[in-house]
């Protein structure tokens, strides 16, 4: 079988927007770079220096995923950028950015595959690697539940959310990832957020660039988006896509079988570090070509290394 090859961009793409939790303008630019790199964030407006996007970098991950401290060249809100490279394939990147966090855009992922499909993808003369699950790994709160399972093929997400609100309620979707599947079914899903909640965030300096725009946000009985929802259940479509995100910081690409019930960003960063924690748990290996019907190759596992967390 041939060996997939790792990926960068073709050229550099820009967007512009602001953070949602800032309501500051940000320009962010994505560079193509060197195999080896992965991704990496780096801030403009400070010292230039490549932070690592992986999960040892994790400062907070609480009402969003945070790389290093915003205040000392850190980056805040990545889940989402961190997602559309993991659905697309994309192993290296550097990413400029002149402020303390990313921009919202439409609070989805879709913004940023169509800059990265707008410049394309190069393949690499290096090897992909990948992480292969070889046993169950549990984290477990008094709210919910995340695990990853050895999966023959790939990587299979299954999420289930459980909201009291009834326009929300109980929804699951399970998915087995490629770049078709994530640009049709679930880049476009919505970050949301309910309308009893804004005080309490406003009040804390949060949320301050929310807006009807970038976040779908429920009331006591409608939806307040004059659009309404993309899919019937872009709810648990989303929490899907910022687990994509989340996981990404594993480093590499993930051949495995995610499950999470009520979970979020800090317990897909603990299930991360539950897993690199037992080196029994995995093992790193060698992608093989398994072309889909997306732009880029996705990875079975053909062991070649020891565990090796880095």
């Amino acid at each position: 079988m041939k060996t997939a090859r790792q990926t960068t961009l073709r050229e550099q793409v820009q967007l512009d927007g602001i953070g949602v939790h800032s309501g500051a303008a940000v320009s962010v630019t994505l560079h193509p770079a060197e195999a080896g790199t992965g991704i990496a964030f780096l801030r403009s407006d400070q010292d230039h220096l490549e932070l690592p996007a992986v999960f040892r970098n994790v400062s907070s991950a609480d009402l969003s995923t945070v790389i290093g401290h915003p205040e000392r060249g850190g980056v805040a809100t990545v889940e989402h950028l961190m997602a559309a490279f993991a659905g697309l394939g994309v192993d290296n990147c550097v990413v400029e950015v002149d402020g303390p966090e990313m921009p919202i855009l439409d609070g989805s992922a879709g913004p940023f595959v169509a800059a990265i499909d707008q410049v394309g993808l190069a393949t690499l003369p290096a090897s992909r690697r990948a992480i292969k699950i070889l046993k169950t790994v549990v984290v477990e709160t008094d709210r919910g539940v995340v695990e990853l399972h050895p999966h023959d093929r790939g990587m299979r997400m299954e999420v289930e959310i459980d909201f009291a609100n009834p326009l929300v309620g109980r929804q699951v979707y399970g998915v087995d990832i490629d770049p078709t599947v994530f640009r049709r079914d679930i880049a476009r899903a919505r970050t949301f957020g309910f309308m009893q909640d804004v005080s309490k965030l406003w009040a804390a300096n949060r949320a301050l660039g929310a807006s009807l725009e970038n976040t779908i946000v429920v009331g006591d009985d409608r939806i307040l988006n004059p659009e309404g929802l993309r899919f019937r259940d872009e709810f648990v479509r989303h929490k899907l896509l910022d687990a994509i995100g989340d996981l990404s910081l594993a480093g590499a690409p993930i051949i495995g079988r995610f499950r999470s019930y009520r979970g979020g960003h800090r317990m897909n960063v603990a299930l991360l570090q539950t897993l690199f924690a037992d080196p029994s748990a995995y093992e790193m290996v060698e992608s093989v070509v398994r072309r889909e019907r997306g732009h880029a190759d996705l990875g079975v596992a053909m062991p070649a290394y020891g565990p090796d967390a880095n």
